[in-house]
């Protein structure tokens, strides 16, 4: 039988000796693991006060965070993963929106948090590596594993969405979601307990514990961890830890792909890795490069697990449903999407009648909701459905895939453009980190496509020949090319390395970094904007009434 909790699983891994935690200065059992998850539990059941259960973690990938992932499912409490990568106001609101009763941090963490209002009093602040940790630790070292009272409904934890398309939200896994996710996982993603699952990703995200640390307990792997994502160190750390398996993030691929290759990338114990937002391209380069193939997914935080793999589905492919309540639908109409007619490129020829909302119409039970946000969730379930807030199409042969959220349609003289394609094809230019492509407004009606770009720091814009190199995408077509590109060696990104496209469509053109332009017809020709320019088009705006509109 299936186990129906976390807490379950973990009061299974006791007396295993297979190493279940390993960094680069020690290893643990999985034995050793519940045994550090045990203390820790005792410790939170007897710090624990009236109202939500909330145990707030901030740390980098080290095993406290593992050891207080288990004390939470042990104690019946849900950890809330604060993102490091926040700050300030932003930070705060987090933090208090999600009623932590205490918090686990480290040193960086409590000075990040310094006098910010977080609704945690400071004598609550478990702080690793100081005195009162030690002691409060080693005053309830030795207390056996046990899982009191713990159900499937309990949460298990509140993931803070990554605010690219938006404010963050904290979504709720319970204890059940999770352990069945484990289960679902470890099989559609082939762990076995013979895989070393190297942890790139933040332990605060979904993706590491969806799909990397709950498949790992579920199978008895073992989970090597690395502080922080390091594109310099990551074969390194693959080579040290032994790793089979890896999840990951498009940009992060883009990063270690950057990295000078060696005739030796390819001698490494790697076999396959989860992740999402890899282009095929990057996926045809990191296999042939280090001989490891990137199994591209569909999922999120409120609701994984709507479509399922399919071994022969074509590139690009995210898979066929694994219900017949997940479906295509026009969002107004509610009515299911036709199949995409594609062109040799893979264009889809009938967007406006093939692309759509992904729902599923039997979801809105299995979604978990947002903590405290009654107005998310009604955005979530309308109609008894499950909303996505995801764009995909489906081809004649039932094959979904992803066409980019809701805000990833750019009308341009009264056509739907695909912000993804333009994405993807321009981070097929070997000399192009990481792309984001969004629409902003145009000065007198519709939109224009704006591309922001992430370059090396000895790369100039003009070393990409972008004209020349877009001018030989055939699959780009007539409308996709950028009218302005934004030119950065570091783009702003959420602390799981994704693009804030969000936070650079609201900056257009009037962002800090350099902006080149495209003004006229035929071949893109781009020039640098100035000061001057930035005004010209602004008063252009207001010329023509749309003002409302600025960036």
């Amino acid at each position: 039988m299936p186990h129906q909790t976390i807490a379950d699983l973990l009061l299974a891994r006791a007396g295993d000796g297979h190493p279940g935690l390993l960094t680069r200065d020690r290893s643990w059992t999985w034995d050793e693991v519940v045994k550090e998850s045990a203390a820790r539990a005792a410790w939170a059941r007897e710090l624990r006060t009236d109202g939500p259960f909330h145990i707030g973690v901030l740390l980098d990938n080290e095993p406290e965070y593992v050891f207080w992932l288990g004390a939470a499912a042990l104690a019946g409490a849900a950890v809330v993963g604060i993102n490091p990568t926040r700050g300030g106001a932003e930070l705060a609101r987090e933090v208090r929106h999600t009623d932590c009763q205490m918090i686990v941090t480290d040193r960086a963490g409590a000075d990040l948090l310094g006098a910010l209002d977080v609704g945690v009093d400071r004598d609550r602040f478990l702080v690793v590596g100081e005195p009162a940790y030690t002691k409060g630790l080693a005053a309830h070292s030795g207390r056996p594993p046990a899982a009191p009272g713990v159900t499937a409904a309990d949460r298990m934890l509140l993931l803070l969405t990554s605010g690219t398309t938006g404010t963050s939200k904290a979504a709720i896994c319970s204890q059940g979601r999770l352990a069945g996710l484990g289960a679902s996982n470890s099989a559609k993603y082939d762990i076995t307990r013979e895989d070393v699952c190297y942890c790139p990703m933040p332990l605060f995200h979904g993706n590491a514990l969806m799909a990397l640390w709950a498949p790992a307990l579920t199978a008895g792997a073992t989970v090597a961890l690395t502080p922080k994502f390091s594109a310099s160190g990551f074969l390194a750390d693959v080579r040290h830890f032994r790793a089979t398996y890896f999840t990951y993030v498009g940009k992060a691929i883009a990063y270690i792909l950057a990295r000078p290759q060696t005739g030796e990338d390819a001698d490494n114990q790697l076999t396959h890795a989860f992740g999402t937002e890899a282009s095929p391209e990057d996926a045809a380069r990191f296999l042939e490069r280090f001989g490891c193939r990137l199994v591209e997914g569909y999922g999120s935080s409120e609701g994984a697990g709507m479509l399922k793999r399919v071994s022969d589905a074509p590139a690009g492919a995210l898979g066929r449903p694994a219900r017949d309540g997940v479906r295509i639908v026009h969002p107004s109409t509610r009515e299911t999407c036709p199949p995409a007619v594609l062109d040799g490129y893979g264009r889809v020829l009938n967007p406006e009648e093939a692309v759509g909302e992904i729902v599923d119409t039997e979801g809105a039970a299995r979604f978990e909701g947002y903590y405290g946000n009654a107005a998310a969730n009604a955005e979530r379930v309308r109609h008894g459905w499950y909303w996505t807030g995801d764009l995909g199409y489906v081809d004649e042969a039932g094959y979904f895939y992803f066409a980019g959220r809701s805000g990833d349609w750019i009308r341009v003289d009264g056509e739907n453009i695909s912000a993804l394609l333009t994405e993807r094809v321009l981070r097929r230019h070997p000399r192009v980190i990481a792309a984001g492509a969004f629409g902003i407004p145009d000065p007198r009606s519709g939109d224009q496509v704006m591309a922001a770009v992430e370059i090396a720091e000895d790369t100039r814009f003009e070393d990409l020949d972008l004209p020349a190199f877009l001018a030989d995408q055939d699959d780009l077509g007539t409308k996709g090319a950028p009218r302005f590109v934004r030119v950065s060696h570091a783009l702003p990104t959420t602390g799981s390395n994704k693009l804030r496209k969000k936070e650079m469509q609201l900056e257009g053109w009037r962002t800090g970094d350099p902006v080149y332009r495209w003004a006229g017809r035929g071949r893109p020709a781009y020039t640098p904007m100035t000061d001057d320019d930035k005004a010209a088009l602004r008063d252009e705006f207001l010329a023509n009434g749309r003002g409302r509109f600025l960036p």
